[in-house]
């Protein structure tokens, strides 16, 4: 099948039934009798044979879905949701979000950019980062970027020297409330112990309102918090939001400045493997509310305009990775099978220790399940996608594996580690595919490479 014959619905071969047992997969994942999985009515080998591998496929109908959850959770008369795009973007996911009524965060002038020429409005873009570029705060004053989040004293001033004498910004302050949350160290941002935001406990964030109000060309319009990723309850959410309203209590009795936005960024976490838990969007907007309006209340405030910014949330769950198996083997013990792909298209494992569940999708087998590491193509003892999972015990060079919940921090946080050219995104609903993102040819490679 040639990648054109994928832009046409393809007619099951036989009737294909749903997979149950893969709560992590995209609602549309079916499965045919002879064992090929269809992931929105289009087979993933047929990818797969059109594509290469590894091939990233994302299931459109799945991301809309988990939008509209968002905008429901979190009605447009009182909150925003912002989809965090460090978790994956390309142009035709702009363009998806900004159909779904969500906003864009971003954390860089190629993000940004990349979203304004796909033709996002800016003014519904947040700009965030530790250390922000003197690039990356040119593009968002050229673009008209809707918030810049300062995340450290010396951006102020920088921010309001570039803006010029009659220019103006909205700009929101990231405060660390010392909460501690997410699912691995490194990814813990709500506590005071590293790089992000300026603390309430020191003093530093007061300090840095004051110094924000003093700028008549930056008008402070709320405070920003995220407090890690791969979160999965609702608690740690609801104590930030409760420091918060009291440091908004604090800057309108100094200042008599009633701020109008509260933003509680991301980090909400998913599901990688059956059985795993999940941040509830609906449940995670009920208690804010709640915690909103009583802390509010108790402050003597007017409730802000909340938003919150989810992003492995939205894509996550809707992509799966599809490789070709390269070689089996038995070591030390251990069974081995290893995949034309690894940490240059998912770094993850080896940085987070993440999980995955693995499965064949070409062909069904009866084979007895055997304990196996799936290994990357990479010269690194650490390159494996999924240790200790169950998958049969025949599977063979020439078959196919997938690797489900694979929509975010994937391609996004993927490397020509090795020269090997990052993969392919196709897109499938309704029984069509089509190409988003083609894969990273050594043409490109070679590209880059000006000198000798």
């Amino acid at each position: 099948m040639t990648a054109t014959d994928l832009t046409a619905p393809v007619p099951p071969t036989r009737t294909p039934v749903p997979v149950p047992e893969f709560s992590v997969w995209p609602a549309t994942a079916t499965e045919e009798p002879g064992g090929r999985v269809l992931l929105a009515g289009v087979p993933l080998a047929d990818i797969a044979d059109a594509h290469g591998t590894p091939v990233y496929v994302l299931d459109e109908a799945e991301i809309r879905d988990r939008c509209r959850t968002y905008r429901a959770a979190f009605p447009a008369d009182g909150a925003d949701v912002h989809y965090a795009a460090k978790a994956f973007l390309c142009r035709g996911l702009v363009r998806l979000v900004d159909e779904e009524g969500l906003g864009l965060d971003v954390c860089s002038a190629g993000e940004l950019e990349l979203a304004v020429t796909a033709g996002f409005p800016p003014e519904r873009i947040l700009l965030h980062g530790n250390a922000k570029s003197p690039a990356d705060l040119a593009a968002a004053l050229r673009l008209g970027v809707g918030r810049i989040v300062i995340d450290s004293p010396a951006e102020i001033a920088r921010l309001a020297a570039a803006l010029g004498p009659r220019g103006h910004q909205k700009v929101m302050l990231r405060v660390t409330p010392g909460v501690g949350a997410g699912g691995h160290a490194k990814v813990r941002t709500g506590t005071d112990d590293q790089k992000f935001g300026l603390s309430l406990r020191d003093g530093h964030a007061q300090h840095a309102v004051a110094r924000i109000l003093d700028q008549p060309r930056l008008e402070l319009t709320g405070l920003h918090c995220h407090l890690g990723s791969q979160i999965t309850e609702t608690k740690p959410y609801l104590t930030a939001l409760r420091r918060l309203v009291g440091l908004m209590a604090r800057i309108r009795d100094a200042h008599g400045v009633v701020l109008p936005e509260l933003d509680l960024g991301g980090g909400h976490g998913i599901a990688y493997r059956p059985g795993d838990p999940a941040l509830d969007p609906t449940a995670l907007a009920r208690g804010l509310r709640a915690a909103l309006a009583e802390s509010c209340a108790a402050a003597g405030l007017p409730v802000p305009r909340l938003l919150v910014e989810p992003g492995r949330a939205v894509v996550g769950p809707a992509g799966v990775a599809v490789y070709r198996v390269l070689a089996v083997k038995t070591t030390g013990g251990r069974a081995f099978v290893a995949v034309d792909g690894g940490m240059s298209d998912n770094p993850r494992p080896a940085l987070y220790g993440v999980r995955y569940a693995p499965r064949l999708i070409g062909r069904r087998s009866t084979a007895p399940a055997v304990r196996t590491t799936v290994a990357g193509r990479h010269c690194e003892a650490g390159d494996l996608l999924a240790e200790d999972v169950d998958l049969p015990a025949d599977v063979r060079p020439g078959d196919l594996l997938a690797v489900p919940v694979a929509g975010a921090y994937h391609l996004s946080m993927a490397s020509s580690y090795n020269l090997v050219g990052r993969p392919p995104v196709v897109a499938v609903r309704d029984g069509a595919a089509r190409l988003l993102v083609r894969r990273e040819t050594l043409e490109d490679l070679r590209a880059r490479d000006v000198g000798l």
